[in-house]
Parts: C-alpha cells; structure tokens; sequence
C-alpha cells in the first residue's frame, strides 16, 4: 500500500489502525458455517447441491468467474440492486427464481462472505463432512455413561464365595472337635450344604428381596427415561423449525395451550408448509417424500391424490419414484439417471417403504406412527394447558433447549421429586392473571409487601390429588 504524503497524520494513523485487521481477517470455514447457519439455510439447502427456496449453493463461484469478485460479493449483500443495474447473471437467477426476493445482507464483510464460499465450496465437495455423534445430550458429543454395576456383581460372588468357605470351615472345626470328644463327626459334603433346608430357605428369601428390589425400582423410573432420543420414521429437525426458522412450537403442538395433552401434529400441519418447500434442506427428498406418501400428495403435480386409499402399490411407487428422480436430476444437473441416480431412487424409495409400513400397517398411506418420548404413568395426571396459558411455562423449562435438539430427547427425568421440586420453587404469576383473582389474600399480602411471591405449592401444587386422582 502506497500512502502519499499529503495524507494527514489522523489518515495515515486510522489505516495503520485498520491494516492488522485487513492482514489477519482470514476466512475460514468454521465463520462460514455460522454465517451459512445464520443467514443462508433457511433458503439453501444444507447439503450445498440441492434447490430449495434458493438455488444450490456449490458451484455458485464457478458460475460467477466470468465476472468480477465484487459482482459476486454485490449479489449476496444486495441482490435486486444488481438486478436493478441489468448485472447479466443476476438478471439470469432472478428470472429463474423470482418472484422470491433474496433477502439483503448489507452488514456481511468481504471475510464472512468468503468464509461462506469456502465452507459452501468444503461440503459441496466432501471435504467438510461426516455428521457429528448424534446422542442423547444436546450439546454435542457426550460420552456414555458407564454402570457401576459390575461392581455389585462382584461383590455379591464375593459374598457367595466367602459363604461357602465359612461353611466348609465350620464343617471341619465341628469335625476336629468331635475328635477331640471321642465322638464320630458324620460331616455334610458341600452338596448337602448347597442342598439344605436352611441354605434354601436363605437363598429363597434373598432371590425375593432382590426381585422385589429390581421391580419396585424399574415401577418407579417407568417413563423416567432422561436423554431417550429415539430414531422416528422420519427425521424431523426441531433444531431446523424451532431453531434457524423460528417456528413456535404451539404452531405445531397446538394441543399444549387448550387441552390436556400437547398433541402430536397431523400431517396436515406439516403440509402447510411442505406444498411450497418440497426438497428439505437437510436430507433432500428423502424424508419430505415420506410425508406426501402418507397423505397421498403428488409433488408432481402439486394436487392430492383422488382415491389414494385404493391406488395399487405399483403406482404409488412409479409415482414417487419419478419424484425423487427428478429432483436428482435437477440436484446434479444431469438429463439422465446415472447408476448412482437409479441406486438413490431405489434406496430412498426402500427406506419411505421401511418408515411407513409394518406388521399392522401394510401400505405407506395413512398415519405417521411416531415414536412416543415422553410417556407418564396412568396414575399421573398431567395437563399441559394449566401450565402453558395459565401457568405461563416456556416449553424449554420442561423439554429442554429443543430448538438446538437435531434429534428431540427427553430433557427433565419426569420424576415425582423433579414436580415436587419444581411447585415448591416456581413463582405463579399473579400480574394480570385472570385464573387466580381468587385467591384474594395473596393479592392483599403481595400489594401491601407482606409476601414477596405466591409459589404452586402456596395454592396447593403440593396436594396429592393435584395429580394423582
């Protein structure tokens, strides 16, 4: 950099101050996938080759090497406004893809912006890959939990053993001292021993308390099951919807602010949004298709099947296998279905057939049979709506941080202390709470600063048949 000497000293000072940052910046993959996270994937798919609301995203450089770097850094901040200039290939994607507007990002440096290339240029080509662990934290990789078990286990053949060695010993000074009385010892072998009425009668009594032990406790963690992140027929992110798109979750658990239970959503609720957005970000039409097979939609044709109950299974799948065919064809840019084209529409087309059917469910129409999480004794009575409209609970005090869950766990152990812990300690909120003008006194004492909060166990959370009925 040349610096004419007419500069002032406050310019000369201001680039001295800037160049580190412009030396050092570096772009990198891992800036990139937070700015792709942010700002791209809920328009672009994940998988970088793939359209979804956006074009496929690897090869966007390639594509842009006819013109200038800038042009390329224009379109991502500003799309229309290099529209607007008459920019030939952004005249080109908008005739594409219009009428949806890219949406502008003025505030992206040069360095996100090529951090963004390079982590779109890192998976497109396979070099940034290779899932995380999927496991029953959240957050991340977490180590398994080792049982401490074996232990136990140890202790007990200790136990057994040591119990033989005591009877054999008591068997031989009972021997050596009926010698010393002149008398004949008529000792037990160690079969006797084992087979005796009292050695029975303990082993019985010590097989029961175990038994009753093992089943009492396996009663009380029924449904207990903390970080149970079961495989369901179909992946649904939660860390996509509730997460990078910020859809409420009683948008689809509608269930939880009117009624006892949460309700799992219909595939009609998927369809308002999926009738628009066919090819998933994430795993493409592998699992999107699993949905219009259950509703009997056609996403060739954008309409629902007419009869679809009694369509023949032969054309159910030439129907959904063109789908997904295609949509390769499009992803790979290609006129012709290559082997690993006809091996990807096979597979997809086995693992719809494997998600939706099975020894009771013999077609793919129908109900998607999800696989239940969170599941509480028939004893306990448990009533979403009091506690999301009345309570005014957030949903992640119970089910955890499900907007970052790629796969949804259950988060709270569920246990009667965890309820009871929780009534003591939660304040109820009385401001402009309808419910609970009732409860006069506390509204007395919390104005005139005797009280300082009412909590669920103040109005009788703690009560057995709150939930027990």
């Amino acid at each position: 950099m040349i610096i004419h000497k007419t500069f002032k000293l406050s310019k000369l000072v201001l680039i001295l101050l800037i160049l580190p940052t412009l030396i050092f910046a570096e772009p990198t993959a891992d800036v990139g996938k937070t700015v792709f996270k942010n700002y791209c994937a809920s328009c672009h798919a994940k998988d970088m080759k793939s359209a979804l609301t956006g074009p496929a995203l690897y090869g966007a450089e390639a594509r842009w090497a006819d013109f200038a770097r800038e042009d390329l850094y224009e379109w991502i901040r500003n799309s229309q406004a290099l529209i607007a200039k008459g920019h030939p290939r952004a005249t080109e994607l908008w005739n594409e893809y219009k009428p949806t507007v890219m949406t502008a990002f003025p505030a992206l440096t040069d360095e996100e912006i090529e951090s963004v290339l390079l982590y779109v240029e890192g998976v497109g080509s396979g070099a940034i890959g290779g899932k995380p662990q999927v496991t029953a934290g959240a957050g991340g990789v977490v180590a398994e939990e080792k049982s401490n078990n074996y232990i136990y286990y140890i202790l007990f053949g200790l136990l057994g053993l040591l119990a033989i060695v005591l009877a054999r010993v008591i068997n031989n000074l009972s021997k050596i001292s009926a010698q010393r009385d002149g008398t004949v010892y008529e000792g037990k072998t160690l079969k006797q021993t084992l087979t005796s009425k009292g050695f029975v009668t303990f082993a019985l009594f010590g097989l029961i308390v175990l038994g009753g032990y093992t089943t009492v406790n396996k009663a009380v963690d029924l449904g207990r099951q903390q970080g149970y992140a079961p495989e369901q027929p179909i992946k649904f992110s939660h860390e996509t919807h509730a997460g990078i798109n910020k859809i409420d979750c009683q948008y689809c658990h509608d269930g939880a602010r009117r009624s006892k239970h949460a309700v799992i959503p219909a595939a009609n609720t998927c369809m308002n949004c999926h009738t628009a957005i066919k090819v998933g970000s994430e795993n493409g039409t592998a699992e999107l298709t699993k949905i219009y097979a259950s509703v009997g939609y056609d996403p060739n044709t954008n309409k629902y099947v007419e009869d679809y109950a009694n369509k023949s299974e032969e054309e159910i799948e030439a129907m959904f296998k063109k789908w997904i065919s295609d949509q390769y064809l499009v992803g790979n840019g290609i006129e012709k279905l290559d082997k690993e084209g006809e091996r990807e529409v096979r597979e997809q087309w086995d693992n719809i057939v494997a998600s939706l059917t099975n020894d009771q469910k013999k077609t793919v129409g129908g109900p998607i049979e999800w696989t239940r999480i969170h599941n509480l004794p028939d004893h306990v009575y448990f009533n979403h709506a009091q506690h999301v409209s009345v309570g005014k609970i957030e949903c992640q005090q119970c089910h955890g941080k499900v907007e970052n869950m790629e796969v949804l766990e259950q988060h709270a152990p569920l246990s009667m202390g965890w309820c009871i812990n929780c009534h003591r300690q939660t304040e109820v909120k009385f401001d402009g709470n309808e419910y609970y003008e009732s409860y006069e006194k506390y509204h007395e004492e919390l104005a005139n600063g005797t009280r300082d909060g009412v909590t669920v166990q103040d109005i009788g959370g703690l009560e057995c048949q709150k939930c027990h009925y």
